[in-house]
């Protein structure tokens, strides 16, 4: 039954009574409750069943709801790939201050066992250095006593010389050359 045979059903009803043409149109145009309300809505949804069924645009309703279900499942998907992204960068973050403090604790120890190396290495230094400078000092003592010997033993034999050359004169060269010739010949 549509909108119209009721309306007429009403007039008809209306015009039996006295006065009730004018009752229904008082009902009709009652504040609030005004007929011309009712017949646009029912003009606009009978335009519209004729509009979907014409122009078949429940076929197009459906692609486009379908379409925007999958960007809906895609955007979720990429929700939830973002959400696990960010709990692996969070996790990475929160494992961070340990590694620092592992890195900070392993700096620590590698230059402490660099510093006990270098001083060690330094004790070798050192010890070697002071062997090689006691051995050149002890060498060098040997040459000053070999140099000094030497030196002793020129002055010696120059003192010697002076000293036989002052004392010696010609005729006891004579008799010392004499008695040297005498004990060549008696050796032979």
């Amino acid at each position: 039954m549509t909108p119209f045979t009721i309306l007429g059903f009403l007039l008809l009803a209306a015009e039996g009574e006295s006065g009730g043409m004018s009752r229904i149109l008082y009902y009709l145009d009652y504040p609030g409750f005004e007929a011309w309300k009712f017949f646009n809505l029912f003009l606009f949804v009978a335009l519209m069943v004729f509009a979907l069924k014409k122009f078949n645009l429940s076929d197009a309703f459906r692609t486009c709801g379908e379409s925007i279900k999958a960007e809906l499942e895609k955007a979720r998907n990429e929700r939830d790939a973002a959400l696990a992204k960010l709990k692996e960068v969070e996790e990475r973050i929160a494992g961070l201050d340990g590694q620092i403090s592992s890195i900070k604790d392993k700096s620590k120890a590698e230059a402490t066992a660099e510093r006990k190396r270098i001083a060690q290495t330094t004790q070798e230094e050192i010890s070697k250095l002071s062997a090689q400078a006691q051995r050149e000092i002890e060498n060098a003592a040997k040459a000053a006593r070999s140099e000094l010997r030497r030196f002793t033993a020129q002055e010696s034999v120059r003192l010697a010389e002076e000293l036989i050359k002052r004392e010696i004169k010609p005729e006891d060269d004579a008799r010392l050359m004499a008695e040297n010739i005498q004990e060549m010949g008696a050796t032979r």
